[in-house]
């Protein structure tokens, strides 16, 4: 009986200090969470960044490529894209005081005439054009229309045709650089006449074979003749829809709409280098601006403002267009690889241009 007696407080008083080390040891080492620890950077939400473009309505289609590639590449960047003519697009940022990340220009010349040196410190020509006569089935005379004899449809009464305005956008006065050019090609001194200056107020003068188009600040023209509208690509819809009959447009806005077109002659459509001295012999002056400008091949530029927010990521996007030119080319816009560049161009891009003094 001693012994079992014995036996039972010792059992007890091994249960008790076993209990007791349980607590002990639950209070000196608390346990650990089982939901994993996350650090402060992973917590931290990621900044979401607006990256702003201004660009040519006719880069409209190559543009939306590059940017489904970037924001997927981006996830934290949203690109907005702002489309509108060359001219206008640069006065958002010289007169309105908007800022954008990165401009992009249907005429290169844009950039050094009017954002250099105040606005932006360097260029890059990367892509070509030319223009072209866009019709549809609905056109009239579309089966009569060719390369020879265009000017002659559109001086027919009962047709309609379109250009953008050339005081907002350089496909509208390229669009009055070629007509007068068909002037001197086709040895007829009354194309440019009897199509625009009969129909709009329009002037030109002439000096030792020189021709030089006179637009004034508001372009007034006969709405039963032209159309009118400030970008090239506003003139899309109402042509498909059959409200007049042909448009001036680049070949790449063209191919990228499936619209029919007629091309234009090598001497007048300004799509190349090679015809660079017969294209000089038009000029054409913005008379609200007080700026002349010199026809001469179709070159696209763009460059990053001074005063753009995101710099960095600016450069990234140059940088993805300069690396995919496939994208132009596949939508009907051949691309100049290596691109051209002059200025302070970023360290970044160099090793994508070829750097001209």
């Amino acid at each position: 009986m001693i012994k079992s007696k014995w036996l039972l407080v010792l059992l007890i008083g091994a249960i008790s200090v076993a209990l007791c080390g349980c607590v002990n040891t639950s209070k000196e080492q608390p346990t650990q969470s089982t939901t994993p620890q996350t650090s402060q950077a992973s917590n931290a939400k990621v900044e979401e960044k607006v990256l702003k473009i201004f660009h040519a309505g006719s880069l409209s289609v190559p543009f939306s490529e590059y940017e489904k590639m970037f924001e997927k590449e981006h996830p934290n960047i949203d690109v907005q894209r702002e489309p509108a003519g060359s001219v206008k697009c640069v006065r958002k940022i010289t007169d309105l005081g908007k800022k954008a990340d990165i401009l992009a220009s249907a005429d290169y010349s844009l950039i050094p005439q009017m954002m250099m040196p105040k606005y932006a410190d360097w260029y890059v020509m990367f892509a070509r054009n030319e223009i072209v006569l866009a019709y549809t089935d609905k056109s009239k005379y579309k089966d009569e229309i060719n390369s020879t004899n265009w000017y002659e449809i559109l001086n027919k009464p009962d047709v309609k045709f379109g250009f953008s305005n050339p005081n907002d956008d350089p496909c509208g006065y390229r669009s009055q650089m070629v007509m007068q050019l068909a002037e001197i090609y086709y040895k007829n001194p009354k194309i440019y006449d009897d199509l625009v200056l009969k129909n709009s107020n329009i002037k030109v003068e002439e000096e030792n074979g020189t021709y030089t188009i006179l637009v004034p600040q508001n372009v007034e023209v006969n709405t039963n003749k032209i159309v009118l509208r400030s970008k090239e690509t506003d003139l899309l819809a109402p042509l498909e829809a059959g409200a007049y009959d042909y448009l001036f447009i680049y070949k790449s806005v063209a191919e990228q709409h499936h619209l029919k077109y007629i091309e234009l002659p090598k001497e007048i459509n300004l799509g190349y280098y090679e015809y660079e001295d017969a294209y000089k012999k038009v000029k054409l002056k913005l008379l609200g601006k007080n700026k002349t400008l010199v026809a001469k091949p179709i070159v696209y530029g763009l460059t990053i403002p001074k005063n753009a927010p995101h710099k960095k990521e600016a450069i990234e996007f140059v940088k993805m267009v300069l690396e995919h030119p496939e994208v132009f080319e596949k939508n009907g816009q051949p691309a100049i690889n290596p691109a051209v560049g002059f200025g302070n161009i970023p360290e970044e891009i160099k090793p994508l241009v070829k750097v001209e003094e």
